[in-house]
């Protein structure tokens, strides 16, 4: 798809509001940056939790994700129409356009979520592939495959390379860009003092995490039997797990 090439830009002046609870400023917009499984719901979770206006993926179908559509069409103008619209983005398509949303809009500030490594990164991402199934519009358009079983080296390629071009296009930027990883030690302060934030709900949350049971692994095959003993067995409403629960019903009544 076009992407426009545009120049980065100067440090932008730094804008405050001492109004405890509501973002830096009006016009402030927060840009999630970091590529899904970099904890970008639990960021997207307190910028909501703060009074942002947030908006994050719309849907991993072919029929559902109007703003991911725009984007593989190269429709920026529609894309920065519903950046207009919002306060803060985090997920598909908005870390593909930070370069686009910063030549658009002057009050923007961008954070790169990121994992404590390349490989917790990627088992993170099988975790998940197990659990929904192959993703053939996001993973499919971003990586090149619908299920990263397999592929591994295209995909921690793929998300190293998103990472250091953005450190590259915010070097001399530092004020514009924070780097947030949750498993290192930042926290919702980290994100709030960035931001601009005062006197805000800081408590803990953690949003999407992944359950431990399910492979996490790079072979196709074992994904491929690890995501059907889930559907049978494992994922909640499954077969299993009714059979399970109206087992465990009728000996609570025969008890």
């Amino acid at each position: 798809m076009p992407v426009m090439q545009t120049p980065p830009r100067q440090p932008k002046h730094q804008m405050t509001n001492d109004t405890v609870g509501h973002p830096a400023s009006p016009k402030t917009k927060i840009v999630g940056i970091g590529l899904n499984k970099t904890g970008t719901k639990t960021l997207g979770h307190y910028l909501a939790r703060w009074g942002y206006r947030n908006r994050s993926y719309d849907s991993n179908t072919t029929r559902e994700s109007p703003a991911f559509r725009l984007y593989e069409a190269g429709d920026i103008d529609a894309l920065m129409a519903i950046v207009e619209q919002h306060d803060s983005f985090e997920d598909w398509p908005w870390p593909l356009l930070y370069e686009e949303i910063d030549a658009r809009f002057d009050d923007v500030k961008f954070v790169l979520t990121t994992r404590a490594s390349s490989d917790t990164w990627f088992r993170s991402l099988c975790n998940m592939a197990v659990r929904i199934g192959p993703m053939p519009l996001f993973e499919k358009t971003v990586y090149g495959f619908a299920r990263p079983h397999g592929h591994k080296s295209e995909f921690v390629t793929r998300y190293e390379a998103h990472n250091a071009s953005v450190r590259a296009y915010f070097e001399h930027r530092p004020d514009d860009l924070l780097e947030l990883c949750w498993e290192n030690g930042d926290n919702a302060e980290t994100l709030a003092q960035f931001v601009g934030v005062n006197g805000v709900d800081t408590s803990p949350l953690h949003s999407n995490r992944s359950p431990a049971t399910v492979y996490s692994g790079n072979s196709r095959f074992r994904a491929t039997l690890a995501r059907w003993h889930y559907l049978w067995l494992g994922a909640p409403h499954s077969l299993g797990r009714r059979i399970r629960d109206a087992v465990a019903r009728r000996i609570g009544r025969a008890g």
